[in-house]
């Protein structure tokens, strides 16, 4: 049985690919998905991706990871900057945690630069277009060998 990694996206990245193409490229979403779910496969793991606008349902989400997954990787977007409930919620998750963001949040407006879920991320990625979830998929694999 290979390894569950549920990857949680937040605000407006079910329009990735259309939306401000210049920050954040032109890749979809499901071309990220299938990606993932490719390099997850080959390191021994699988990836539930799960994409909303609504703040509850990511933190419903994340609570139920706690019954079948053995890590997330979530781009809260907007709610990074915003919500402190899916910071609670990821700190009753005990498995590794990454946080992924398309563009570099540090490069852009001064209220992006903080983000209540890297106080409890292992590791934070951004910068670095859609390739930063496949980097996070790697990551996750390194980590969980010693789990």
């Amino acid at each position: 049985m290979s390894k569950l990694v549920t990857v949680i996206n937040g605000p407006n990245l079910n329009l990735l690919g259309l939306r401000e193409p210049e920050i954040y490229g032109h890749d979809t979403l499901a071309d990220v998905e299938e990606e993932c779910s490719k390099l997850a496969q080959a390191l021994g793991m699988s990836c539930r991706f799960q994409q909303s606008n609504h703040e509850g349902q990511i933190i419903d989400w994340i609570q139920a990871a706690r019954d079948d997954a053995v890590g997330i990787v979530i781009n809260p977007a907007a709610f990074s900057h915003t919500s402190i409930g899916i910071l609670d919620a990821l700190h009753t998750f005990e498995g590794p945690v990454l946080e992924v963001h398309v563009s570099n949040i540090h490069k852009r407006e001064s209220f992006r630069h903080h983000s209540y879920v890297s106080h409890r991320a292992e590791g934070v990625i951004a910068g670095f277009g859609v390739q930063g979830y496949s980097m996070a998929i790697q990551r996750m694999a390194t980590l969980l060998q010693g789990s």
